[in-house]
């Protein structure tokens, strides 16, 4: 509560080190409301936070961290760990969707986000000991493989953690924010049977990420409700290279393919080229449907049919959810599933 006063705020005292209660005083609020005005707490009405931030400006007031660390023991900082090479990280829209979809969650927190990256050759020791070290209040991991088991283990040591993508042991008990791939994969085989495409195949995305194996199993089950029998799978790495690589050993197995679902618009791009470079057309000879919904057009300005998710609003989601986390130790926190929606253009034509 603010208090009543028409105490101006005062313009700096000269002492190096204002305290708390100087901030106080000079916003013209308790102690306690300052403090939690200064640590991002959310009992603060927003008169009361502009006046202490009014009056940390005039006082050149700078917050004991360490003071703070030792009483809170909290670091305001929150890790989002993504177990990708840097080069695979800078390149791909999806990342920097989450990126800034965590740091939007972040906004009006004292908090601050460290970017944890897996290095090529990485053994992954050093983000572990980091996690363990008492750096950061919680973590958001995304884009996790199965071999990446390490990460499934941060609720062990007490790291409030939430996952962005279904993790491999849901036993945990960690929460989670995903979209339903299963049944992105499933709209992606309807709309292609729809338009009386029957020899399909799809470049999938890495076997050992959850994302790619619940896009792929519900590809498959709309294939078995149509009749449809399996046409061949082709694994990629969600980059558009390697669904140019999956769609030339696709097409090798059955050239005789008229519809191709690729599990990510990257990879979608990439059979686009493919199929360009053989004197194929898009989608007259075959039509190709992706997954993700980014801003990104195949050659000639040809826009993707895709399997939208939002993106930004599943990583804001994965922020509101690691501090609800921090701030109430032991609160059960459910999984959030967003549905998955099909966006029809070019690439189909229908």
């Amino acid at each position: 509560m603010i208090q009543k006063t028409n105490r101006p705020v005062r313009a700096k005292t000269g002492r190096q080190n204002p305290t708390l209660e100087d901030l106080a005083t000079a916003a013209g609020v308790s102690r306690s409301t300052a403090s939690r005005a200064i640590n991002g707490g959310a009992r603060v009405s927003p008169e009361a936070r502009a006046a202490v931030d009014a009056a940390i400006e005039a006082l050149g007031f700078t917050p004991n961290r360490a003071a703070r660390s030792l009483v809170t023991r909290r670091t305001a900082s929150v890790a989002l760990v993504i177990p990708e090479p840097d080069a695979r990280v800078m390149m791909d829209p999806y990342f920097a969707a989450i990126i800034t979809g965590v740091n939007e969650s972040l906004r009006d927190t004292d908090m601050q986000l460290v970017l944890l990256m897996s290095r090529a050759g990485d053994d992954s020791a050093r983000t572990r000991r980091y996690l363990r070290g008492g750096h950061v209040d919680g973590a958001i991991v995304v884009s996790h493989h199965r071999a990446d088991a390490w990460v499934e283990t941060l609720g062990d040591i007490g790291l409030p953690t939430v996952f962005i993508g279904r993790p491999w042991d849901t036993g945990t008990g960690i929460p989670f924010v995903d979209l339903d791939n299963f049944e992105g994969g499933r709209l992606a085989a309807q709309h292609l049977i729809r338009l009386d495409r029957t020899m399909l195949g799809t470049v999938a995305g890495p076997a050992d990420m959850t994302a790619a194996v619940d896009r792929l199993e519900g590809w498959l089950q709309g294939l078995k409700e149509a009749g449809l029998q399996a046409g061949p799978v082709v694994h990629g790495d969600f980059t558009t290279a390697g669904g140019a690589e999956a769609a030339r050993n696709l097409f090798a197995q059955a050239p005789e393919l008229d519809g191709v679902f690729a599990a990510s618009d990257l990879m979608a791009v990439g059979v686009v080229d493919t199929l360009r470079a053989a004197g194929r057309r898009v989608p007259e000879d075959v039509a190709v449907v992706g997954f993700d919904n980014h801003d990104i057009q195949a050659a000639n300005g040809l826009g993707l049919t895709t399997v939208a998710q939002p993106m930004m609003e599943i990583a804001r989601k994965a922020g509101q959810l690691l501090i609800r986390a921090i701030e109430n130790p032991g609160e059960q926190l459910e999984p959030v599933i967003y549905p998955a929606e099909l966006v029809k253009r070019g690439s189909t034509a229908g």
